[in-house]
């Protein structure tokens, strides 16, 4: 990966880097040595590899900790009837909660749903994993998850949480203004 380093007179003692795209982009002062930037280079690439390995090993985690919850719901309220090849949290579903692909056996939560109440959570993956039985939103659908008890609310607190995006934010962030 390419790196681009950018000297700057106003900064005067920090270092910093992030990614951008396909390169990283290391931040510097101005007055820094060659030596200096060499070696901070090296700093912050490792500091960045060491970010990036951690990043990955907690979406690994959360997937694995996902699969287990899949299992654990479809044995509860499916008859253990629904197996996923593969349960995910994804970072591109911005318009769905989640997705279901029958034909691959593979279920994809939207990230959008971490740090919501997990009986949400529970839902949104029972609705997927419903969809590895039945497809669509026929009453044989809505059947299946009749057994969860809290669909309803499930449903309302996300049909809440669309309603509230919808809503104008006040200048500045404030939601109390």
């Amino acid at each position: 990966m390419p790196v681009e380093i950018r000297r700057s007179a106003r900064r005067t003692r920090s270092v910093s880097a992030y990614r951008e795209g396909d390169r990283t982009i290391v931040l510097i002062p101005a007055r820094m040595s060659e030596a200096e930037e060499r070696r901070w280079v090296g700093v912050m690439l490792e500091k960045l590899d060491a970010k990036d390995r951690d990043k990955e090993r907690r979406a690994t985690r959360g997937d694995a900790e996902l699969a287990e919850r899949a299992a654990r719901l479809s044995a509860q309220y499916l008859d253990g009837r629904a197996r996923p090849d593969s349960v995910r949290w994804v970072t591109n579903q911005n318009s769905r909660w989640g997705s279901c692909t029958p034909a691959e056996g593979t279920v994809r939560l939207s990230h959008r749903l971490q740090g919501m109440p997990e009986y949400v959570v529970d839902y949104v993956l029972l609705h997927e994993l419903a969809h590895l039985l039945v497809p669509g939103h026929g009453p044989a659908f809505w059947r299946l998850l009749e057994a969860y008890p809290r669909t309803e609310r499930a449903r309302g607190y996300l049909e809440g949480v669309v309603a509230a995006d919808r809503l104008p934010h006040p200048p500045g962030g404030d939601p109390a203004a």
